[in-house]
């Protein structure tokens, strides 16, 4: 049975810097029911990162298998590293 719930979607995108998570972070903080999808990316996972909280960390051929079976919202290259949104 498919679940015909919909709700809003929000995209918070600004450059690098420009205070995106200290925003999300105030409106988790006001308003417990928002949730805040975790992206993927190719980029090397750094030191003070954990795997599933701040990306899910996968290989180039992970992440284009991903893309040939469209699990992505939307995917980028950035830097030479492939980030997106699953669905």
């Amino acid at each position: 049975m498919m679940n015909d719930k919909r709700g809003n979607l929000f995209i918070i995108s600004a450059a690098s810097g420009t205070g995106k998570t200290s925003l999300v972070k105030s409106l988790l903080e006001m308003m417990p029911n928002l949730y805040v999808s975790i992206s993927h990316t190719t980029r090397p996972k750094r030191a003070y990162e954990t795997d599933g909280i701040h990306y899910h960390f996968v290989e180039k051929t992970e992440f284009e298998s991903l893309i040939k079976t469209n699990q992505f919202l939307e995917y980028a290259v950035v830097f030479e590293n492939y980030y997106g949104t699953s669905k």
